[in-house]
């Protein structure tokens, strides 16, 4: 008997429908004509595979308000966020249409053959294992590139947005093109493994957890499928003395509260020259206190509940564990006496190695704040992670900001007077225990692809 799957709305606790686990003959006969339909999609050209991209975002846009509640009611994004997760998601694949084929255009190498080139040629169907917090952001960023390249996927996105996972493979499929160019399978992370070792799958894409990307990692090697994969973050952000604090408040609340906290790649620590620690700490709460929570079907409120109860509660025992060990609390701290899986705007500060506020991530609108003595010991402290995602220096010198962010800063993505986010047209990983391979630009485009030597002679 198939399990069942929910989707729990996490601001409300209530049920919101249920799901019968795929089992293993809908497995193997979506992996199946997978591969019938990647035979069709890779005869496709670069035009027609971009026309198609292109009704799939006028899909998107005419269905933008009905997904974007879909998400909020399932995970619990404020709305205002979800509509522009749905758009950014079309334009990305507007961009591979207009893109793509330059990015994969054949590369003349002068050789001592009469000719000789390199060529991209797609590897067959992409399997995409997703988490909950982007519900379709996640699946597009990957899904733009693969497909624009001739590839086809097959999607396992979290078991807790079941609906948000059905609703883009019917997107997909009213976008023209052929059928089945992106296929969604209900299964539990217990039947990963298996789903990587079956021939039809040609590489593998996760988002998630490092825990997870490691299993991933194991079973896709094991069966030598590539990877890519975009693990966890812990991102710093260096405030030095010469900030403009405006700046740095603006960027500090906006990059801890975006999705309620519930991003890979965003402000998780603030490394803080101790010339500008008082100014940084009192402004930083007076906004942080500000920021409201609740419904997140009502724009008036910036955060919505987290997308669990049991994350919330995770997320609570490292605030209390950094207390415990000296952490101060400067606002937040305390479950809210109301239904759902709400925490407020929490602000640590005398945060130190050791404590989980310092050496975890963070995943909720939790910030905090470590002091640092000068610009080389916040470069220390910063690159002190087993992250290495993204991170950011606010600074009015932009060239000693930059010097810095370019030569000192250990992340896949460093930014200056800016919170870290991801643009379809720059390449976007992470290094260490962040993950490898990267997804977006011309270098994501690149990922799934034979790369292949013609030589003539």
């Amino acid at each position: 008997m198939p399990a069942m799957m929910k989707s729990i709305n996490p601001a409300t606790g209530t049920e919101l429908a249920t799901y019968k686990e795929d089992d293993g003959k809908k497995v193997d006969r979506t992996l199946k004509s997978s591969v019938k339909t990647f035979e069709q999609w890779r005869g496709f050209s670069f035009s027609k595979r971009g026309k198609v991209l292109k009704n799939i975002a006028k899909e998107l846009r005419r269905e933008k308000e009905a997904l974007a509640q879909l998400a909020t009611m399932e995970m619990g994004k404020p709305i205002k966020q979800s509509r522009e997760e749905v758009e950014k998601c079309a334009r990305t694949l507007e961009f591979y249409a207009k893109e793509g084929a330059k990015f994969l255009a054949d590369e003349v190498v002068d050789t001592d053959a009469r000719k000789s080139y390199v060529t991209f040629k797609p590897l067959g169907t992409v399997l995409a294992i997703m988490p909950w917090n982007f519900p379709y952001w996640q699946v597009f960023r990957a899904f733009a590139p693969a497909a624009m390249a001739g590839n086809v996927m097959v999607l396992k996105h979290a078991s807790n947005i079941c609906g948000c996972a059905r609703a883009i493979e019917s997107i997909i499929r009213k976008g023209g093109g052929v059928d089945g160019l992106l296929q969604t399978l209900l299964l539990p992370s217990s039947r990963i493994e298996a789903l990587i070792a079956h021939p039809a799958i040609h590489a593998v894409t996760l988002t998630g957890s490092t825990a997870a990307g490691s299993k991933v990692a194991e079973a896709a090697g094991r069966n030598l499928k590539k990877q890519v994969l975009e693990l966890g973050g812990s991102d710093a952000y260096i405030v030095l003395e010469d900030a403009d604090m405006d700046v740095a408040i603006e960027i500090a609340v906006r990059g801890r509260l975006v999705n309620s906290g519930q991003s890979c790649v965003s402000a998780k620590r603030f490394v803080v020259v101790k010339a500008v620690i008082k100014e940084f700490e009192r402004r930083y709460t007076d906004e942080m206190k500000k920021a409201t929570f609740g419904d997140p079907m009502n724009e008036a409120n910036r955060i919505g509940p987290m997308a669990r109860h049991d994350l919330r509660d995770q997320l609570h025992e490292q605030v209390v564990i950094s207390v415990k060990k000296g952490a101060k609390l400067l606002c937040g701290g305390t479950i809210p006496a109301i239904d759902g899986a709400y925490y407020p705007p929490t602000i640590l500060t005398n945060v130190k190695k050791g404590m989980p506020a310092y050496d975890e991530e963070l995943f909720g609108p939790v910030a905090a704040v470590i002091v640092a003595k000068d610009e080389q010991d916040a470069i220390r402290i910063a690159n002190d992670s087993i992250y290495g995602l993204g991170g950011g220096i606010i600074s009015k010198n932009r060239a000693r900001a930059e010097k810095l962010a370019a030569e000192q800063l250990d992340a896949g993505s460093c930014f200056v007077n800016e919170f870290v986010h991801s643009d379809a047209r720059l390449p976007f990983g992470g290094i260490k225990q962040s993950g490898y391979g990267r997804e977006l630009g011309m270098f994501g485009i690149r990922e799934f692809v034979n790369t292949k030597t013609v030589f003539i002679k």
